[in-house]
């Protein structure tokens, strides 16, 4: 009996190392597949190739000036979302708490959109600033309104606020387009989420955001693990429970922010990640955390490529696939939810 503990302890660790190694090969299955499919497809040498022996040629100028950019947009814009959906989900204690689903995303893009028409900011070191802005003012508004009345916040009743939030700031988008006939060809491919059409530049200005993110994220670990044991335990314990939301809030906004301003809006990612990971991670917060920054560029490197054979020659935005991969998995957990608290 005495050595159960111990056996249970390391069966723990070989899951979680075996999740992790599991996680970074099947991403790197996938970043080659970012690097290899599309209109045209490439072999193994002809991707290596490029990478490390351009030439100029044909295969060269789709592997680096095409496809790269794509890739490395899809690794930190899907790291971005993923955790902050873990980082929402974990302060909440919301199960289908999701930067797209709460309205966040839609608040971003909006104010990226009024910077750009209004205010001619072009530069993505500029207009990420007005996105952090907009991720905040929705998640005020939102959490004000979802939290307000005798039951306070419930999972749906915050998904039909954010609903009601993203149903608002649509069409005000669409509205501050009007006439903009030079930029609204770019904005249609980049509101629904999509990896295209970017270049390197803007991952270039935007990595500093993300690693403030990240970095955010990770110090909340050991006291979002606290924070699920209820406030009052939590503060017991040491935690300053409102310190916490704090930090948690700012992680959401700027990693939020930023992956709006790299992808646009995409929604369901951080949903549906954190719970492929929580059960992987014992539902420790630090691992949900580093195994959502592996998930999430997964999940939206895959849709991508999905994006690119399954209406070929033409192409399907990776925020639509991630939104038919999501949806079902949002309904399930509604469902599972509501038979929970029946």
């Amino acid at each position: 009996m005495s050595r159960h503990p111990v056996a249970s302890a390391r069966h723990r660790r070989l899951v979680l190392a075996g999740a992790f190694a599991g996680g970074i090969l099947v991403l790197a299955l996938v970043a080659f597949a970012s690097l290899a499919i599309g209109t045209r497809s490439l072999s193994l040498a002809e991707v290596w190739g490029a990478l490390t022996s351009p030439d100029g040629g044909t295969a060269s100028h789709i592997v680096l000036d095409l496809r790269l950019p794509r890739l490395v947009l899809g690794l930190m814009a899907g790291a971005a979302l993923g955790i902050t959906g873990a980082v929402l989900q974990a302060v909440t204690r919301n199960p289908i708490a999701d930067p797209g689903i709460l309205g966040i995303n839609a608040g971003a893009a909006v104010a990226v959109v009024a910077a750009i028409t209004f205010l001619g900011v072009r530069d993505p070191a500029g207009f990420v600033w007005f996105a952090f802005g907009g991720a905040a003012l929705a998640a005020f508004v939102v959490f004000a309104v979802g939290s307000s009345g005798r039951d306070g916040s419930t999972p749906v009743k915050l998904a039909l606020t954010g609903a009601a939030v993203t149903a608002f700031l649509t069409p005000l988008t669409t509205l501050m387009l009007i006439g903009q006939d030079t930029t609204i060809s770019a904005y249609r491919s980049w509101s629904v989420g999509s990896l295209s059409g970017r270049d390197l530049g803007m991952a270039a200005q935007l990595w500093p955001f993300l690693l403030i993110g990240l970095v955010l994220a990770a110090l909340l670990g050991r006291r979002l693990n606290l924070l699920a044991l209820g406030d009052d335990v939590a503060r017991s314990l040491g935690v300053r429970v409102g310190t916490t939301r704090v930090l948690a809030a700012a992680a959401v906004i700027v990693l939020a922010g930023t992956a709006t301003s790299l992808v646009g809006p995409i929604a369901l990612v951080g949903l549906v990640v954190p719970h492929v990971a929580r059960p992987l991670a014992g539902g420790d917060a630090r691992w949900v955390l580093a195994l959502s920054a592996i998930f999430g560029p997964v999940l939206l490197l895959a849709a991508d490529v999905i994006g690119r054979v399954v209406v070929a020659p033409a192409e399907l935005e990776a925020g639509i696939v991630a939104a038919i991969i999501g949806a079902p998995v949002l309904i399930a957990i509604v469902r599972r939810t509501k038979g929970a608290s029946a």
